[in-house]
């Protein structure tokens, strides 16, 4: 078991943007101070510095940040030796309220071990919303259906469920593949609908496939009923949308599509730019293997994901 990463370390890595983000201020308040002193300084003797007190100046301030480098080192030194002390006592994983989880439903999970290192009410069945999207493209790509077949949008694929509105127009045409990008980028619903409608046996044998796809990956407290997640009867906890990314994970196209930045469709005889839901993928410093993001009002703003911190390989379900 990867023992070195745990809750405490999550912590430590939370704490650093914190640390680099105040560290930064802590640098610049008291150049500022120093500038307006200088400023003062310079304008009651009407003359420059001295070459002597710029590098002054400039020998306090490499010693302020030499202090916070020491500073910064010093708080590392002091989770890790937290984490060892946690991990001597045998610690399991709670909710640590510094963390500020605002989410109802919390679980990050060790990918290779399936060691929980945070878990917040991870047993409980919620409403999904788009995450049931994952669940969508494993069925479609189980079924070994040609990707370069077309698929139309049509009146069915219409949202009744919450009225919601979509970009794809009634008769756009494009291949399967690309409407399985759009439903696992962009959340896009008349695709994922398009999906589960031009399954072999129609959406009723999609939507029994994806039951039993549920099953045998061991969600215990899943259940679906539409392709979409526009529906607030599909539902899972945080352990099964665990086992969810775990098994979506293996499947290189699904990570591939859930991680894309953006895609250009013609539809309605326009050509639009399509992106992806969660901007972490677009953020400089993470590496994110697999991402779905969901909202319905009945389940709130969701997001699953496998990514890595401090080179170990997480999953998040938040």
């Amino acid at each position: 078991m990867h023992t070195s990463f745990t809750r405490t370390r999550l912590r430590s890595w939370f704490l650093g943007f914190t640390v680099a983000l105040l560290g930064a201020s802590f640098v610049a308040m008291p150049n500022a101070a120093e500038a307006a002193k200088s400023q003062a300084s310079t304008k009651k003797r009407a003359k420059k510095p001295s070459k002597a007190e710029l590098k002054r100046i400039a020998a306090q301030r490499a010693a302020r940040a030499a202090a916070l480098a020491r500073a910064r080192q010093e708080a590392k030194e002091a989770a890790l030796h937290s984490q060892r002390a946690s991990l001597h006592a045998g610690a399991q994983p709670v909710v640590d309220e510094s963390l500020q989880l605002i989410s109802n439903i919390v679980l990050v999970e060790h990918q290779r071990t399936g060691a929980h290192v945070v878990e917040k009410n991870v047993d409980t069945p919620v409403a999904i919303a788009s995450i049931t999207k994952l669940m969508t493209a494993m069925v479609t790509l189980d079924a070994k259906q040609d990707l370069l077949d077309a698929l139309t949008i049509s009146d069915d694929d219409i949202d009744t469920e919450k009225g919601s509105r979509s970009r794809l127009t009634v008769g756009t045409v494009h291949a399967r593949a690309t409407f399985l990008q759009l439903a696992l980028m962009s959340s896009e619903n008349r695709a994922a609908s398009a999906l589960a409608r031009g399954f072999p046996g129609g959406r009723a044998a999609f939507v029994e496939a994806m039951n039993a796809k549920a099953k045998l990956i061991g969600m215990e407290r899943a259940r679906f009923v539409d392709s979409t997640g526009l529906s607030s009867q599909n539902v899972a906890s945080a352990s099964d949308l665990a086992k969810l990314v775990r098994a979506a994970y293996e499947y290189p196209l699904i990570r591939r599509y859930s991680t894309a930045d953006g895609l250009q469709v013609e539809t309605g005889g326009k050509m639009r730019n399509y992106v992806n839901t969660n901007r972490l993928t677009q953020t400089e410093g993470w590496n994110i293997g697999l991402s779905k993001t969901g909202f319905i009002n009945e389940a709130g703003r969701c997001l699953v994901m496998q990514t890595y911190v401090e080179g170990q390989p997480l999953i998040f379900v938040l």
